[in-house]
């Protein structure tokens, strides 16, 4: 891939992310989602030569990537992780509970879903890969090869909320019996064949694709370990924001917020002073979404959905 190509992708909700973190130019800050260092970009260009940025991404892309762009810089680190190693890795760096803010940028990157051999569109054939990290595990086409038609419908209908799973899984399983769906085309194919009517602006395998895609590489898993560990990592008044794209990922985060705003009622009859226990976040205000100018220059922005929060002492 060239330079040129690393460079394309468009951080999504950048001036939000950035206002939400609280930048001060002496912090630490984990931008737990490279991609293509758009967000490390901007966190590097408003902080100071005290400040640090940890970098971590699972995509080998996007270590090359990381080396391209900020290899000369001594404030940056880059460790080639799943997001859902972040408290390993911060340990690592003697960071735990030194970090001032988290960033989370979930789902696929422009650079990935603009490469045919990723796997990840159908708009362009491919091979049908779809792994964040295509040095591990199964790709989707051999994903789609061993899975039964019931734990596929499954998948079809918790991940990608597709109102016509049964109708999929049957179309794709039968279609296996004739030759392996091993391309992107060919997947697109069966199911827009299959889906008997089509949302406005959507093609009809988009649901089909992302629930593919999240299944192979366990996002919601992921997600819901890091919150957690995000937490234990901040300092007190430290940030964490995170940039969601589907209604499955905000879901997690929105409830996983609030949980931590809330905090657990204890019993009536306990003889505690103050609110209840267990409360380690502050909201920051409403969902931010992105605004019309930003989605005309990019319009994979559209979806976007920023929630931010701060840890309490």
């Amino acid at each position: 891939m060239t330079s040129t190509a690393l460079l394309s992708h468009q951080p999504v909700l950048l001036a939000e992310a950035l206002a939400a973190l609280h930048l001060h130019p002496g912090g630490r800050y984990v931008d737990a989602t490279f991609g293509r260092g758009g967000h490390t970009a901007a966190l590097l260009a408003t902080l100071g030569p005290e400040g640090r940025v940890l970098a971590l991404d699972r995509d080998p892309t996007a270590a090359r990537c990381a080396a391209e762009r900020f290899g000369g810089d001594a404030r940056f680190t880059f460790v080639r992780a799943a997001f859902g190693r972040l408290a390993e890795v911060v340990a690592g760096w003697g960071w735990s509970g030194q970090v001032d803010g988290i960033l989370l940028d979930l789902g696929v990157s422009s650079p990935q879903l603009d490469d045919p051999a990723r796997g990840f569109s159908f708009n362009q054939d491919g091979p049908l890969d779809m792994r964040m990290d295509p040095t591990v595990g199964s790709s989707a086409a051999e994903w789609l090869d061993r899975i039964d038609e019931v734990e596929l419908g499954r998948v079809l209908v918790e991940y990608g909320e597709e109102r016509f799973y049964r109708r999929v899984a049957r179309a794709i399983v039968a279609a296996r019996r004739q030759a392996p769906v091993a391309t992107t085309k060919r997947l697109a194919a069966i199911v827009a064949a299959t889906v008997p009517t089509r949302e406005p602006g959507k093609h009809p395998a988009t649901r089909t694709f992302q629930a593919i895609r999240i299944a192979i590489n366990d996002e919601l898993r992921e997600l819901r370990t890091v919150l957690p560990q995000a937490v234990r990592l901040l300092v007190p008044g430290g940030r964490l924001v995170v940039i969601s794209f589907h209604s499955l990922e905000d879901r997690v985060v929105k409830r996983f917020m609030r949980e931590q705003a809330r905090g657990r009622e204890l019993p009536l009859d306990l003889p505690v002073v103050g609110g209840p226990a267990g409360m380690t976040l502050r909201l920051l205000g409403r969902a931010v979404r992105p605004g019309g100018a930003e989605i005309a220059v990019n319009p994979r922005a559209r979806s976007a959905l920023l929630r931010a929060a701060e840890r309490l002492a």
